[in-house]
């Protein structure tokens, strides 16, 4: 009986509970979380790519991570804040609260936009994401003008000039802070020339130069470290596979998505490398 009845005060006050107590408890939280966190940079990933959020948010260099998206943004960063690393996270949904979540970063990090479906073209994303990158780019000119900018947005060919043109019209253009991401190129080239070769994909280290586009991506095969030579059949095969990765993980997904986690993994590698620049690392130029 006893059991009962509290069992019965707690359900009337779950039912039943207090405004002000919750409003008191969420402030509470707020100041509790906003003095967490470690020494370090402060990341905005816009349209948040949860394996890339995750990523991020076990990075050591970040002190805050702020998630923005249209939709889904507050769970994703509750999920999230429940993992012991350094970082305070932090979400924001909606075009109301993009200033909020760019204001103070040191590095915004652009994976916005839909995913390549089987029988779409990169031309295809374009109408859509060309649009979404230029209003996000038009938020970091004036929220965080300092910041490096990673985008990763396809076709990264095409969205790359349109965020250029948006930062000029600002008067905020700066070359050395907008960067595109094409390193899921080289992770990928790396990877399927060490299988070839039988070696630890971490060992090798394939230059891509071009865009990042079907025929645009071009390994340099000759250049590859360390040193080794391939037959042509073996050249023919690596340049079509590394070309086509992307269109072999969305006919594999078949509806589904697109190269969402090496793409994520790229994306860390080359926000890393942009963290460490800003900490000042002779390596990284």
């Amino acid at each position: 009986m006893e059991a009962n009845q509290r069992i019965a005060t707690i359900a009337v006050h779950l039912q039943h509970s207090n405004p002000q107590m919750e409003e008191s408890s969420a402030l509470r939280q707020a100041e509790c979380r906003a003095k967490g966190g470690s020494p370090g940079f402060k990341v905005a990933i816009l349209g948040i790519g949860q394996p890339l959020a995750m990523l991020m948010r076990m990075n050591p260099l970040i002190s805050v991570l702020h998630l923005y998206d249209v939709v889904n943004s507050p769970g994703v960063t509750a999920d999230l804040s429940h993992m012991d690393t350094g970082a305070v996270v932090r979400g924001f949904l909606g075009q109301p609260q993009l200033e909020s979540a760019l204001t103070g970063m040191d590095l915004v990090i652009i994976p916005a936009g839909v995913p390549r479906k089987p029988g779409m073209t990169r031309d295809d994303l374009f109408n859509i994401n060309a649009g979404i990158v230029k209003t996000l780019c038009e938020g970091v000119a004036k929220c965080c003008l300092n910041a490096i900018v990673n985008l990763i947005s396809n076709p990264v060919n095409s969205t790359f000039p349109i965020a250029v043109e948006v930062f000029k019209k600002a008067s905020t253009y700066d070359p050395k802070r907008l960067l595109g991401v094409t390193t899921l190129d080289v992770v990928r080239a790396n990877t399927f020339v060490a299988e070839v070769l039988g070696l630890d994909p971490r060992e090798v280290n394939v230059p891509i130069v071009g865009g990042h586009a079907g025929v645009t991506i071009l390994p340099l095969l000759s250049q590859v470290k360390p040193p080794c030579s391939f037959t042509p059949e073996e050249t023919e095969y690596l340049t079509n596979h590394i070309q086509n990765g992307g269109t072999e993980v969305v006919e594999a997904k078949a509806g589904a998505g697109s190269a969402t986690l090496p793409m994520a993994y790229a994306a860390v590698k080359f926000a890393d490398a942009c963290l460490w620049g800003l900490r000042g690392d002779a390596g990284i130029v």
